[in-house]
């Protein structure tokens, strides 16, 4: 107990001392003009990509087969839970018999790659590219072949979420720990990064986003993957007034 006390703090000291504020980071973003009023809108929620592993004393990330598959279970129940609160039809993508399950989990990989250009160029203002340098210049999607799914048909949106732990080892977090006195190690432990947003399922456009390389909640836990529901929905479009987010 008391090592792993240890272990926090030193952990919380170590991030502390890189100077990095995660204030300076924007984390949600939305297409000008864009605008989802309650009840109108039918959304399809596309099946959550969630890896979580540990990651090893070198920083190499490692799969965890049963941490993956309780983060599925916990996260599914929490996004159940959620739906109700959208403020639009939410409906579970269902491949029926297209057989386009393997190109949907494509567009769901790029969404996950999208969303860490936005991270990167977008919400990091010093990182802007020249052509979206203005703050509204909010311009991204995943292609316009994603209106052509039959498995998507009669949605208006699409609403994905990545979800992408890594969990450092003790040997990790130790070497965390000693890079506190060897200036310029910049050693870090542990990976959170989520990813949710809406596409436009007529153009393919992103419309909304929000993504962050920190976030919060243990989502191997079911209380845990509730938070990682709560912060990924943050600012979610067309949300009626009486049932905003739940504060962390």
């Amino acid at each position: 107990m008391k090592i792993t006390w240890f272990l926090r703090a030193a952990c919380a000291v170590a991030i502390a001392a890189t100077g990095i504020s995660a204030a300076a980071q924007e984390k949600t973003g939305n297409k000008p003009g864009f605008t989802l009023a309650p009840g109108t809108a039918r959304i399809v929620l596309m099946r959550p990509t969630i890896w979580v592993g540990e990651q090893s004393t070198a920083g190499m990330p490692e799969p965890n087969a049963d941490w993956t598959t309780q983060a599925r279970e916990n996260i599914a129940r929490a996004l159940a839970d959620a739906q109700t609160g959208l403020g639009n039809v939410v409906i579970s993508y269902d491949e029926d018999a297209s057989g386009e399950g393997a190109l949907v989990a494509e567009y769901s990989h790029l969404f996950g790659a999208v969303a860490e250009s936005v991270i990167e160029y977008q919400f990091f203002s010093g990182n802007r590219l020249p052509t979206k340098k203005r703050k509204d210049s909010f311009d991204w999607g995943v292609g316009n072949g994603i209106a052509g799914l039959k498995s998507l048909e009669g949605g208006d949106y699409a609403l994905f979420i990545n979800v992408h732990d890594e969990y450092g080892s003790t040997g990790r977090k130790i070497l965390q720990i000693v890079s506190m006195f060897a200036p310029g190690a910049g050693v870090s432990s542990g990976v959170h990064k989520g990813h949710a947003g809406l596409v436009d399922l007529k153009t393919g456009e992103l419309v909304w986003l929000n993504a962050d390389w920190e976030m919060g909640g243990d989502v191997r836990t079911a209380e845990g993957a509730a938070k990682r529901v709560r912060q990924l929905l943050e600012g979610f479009p067309g949300r009626p007034a009486e049932a905003p987010a739940e504060g962390e």
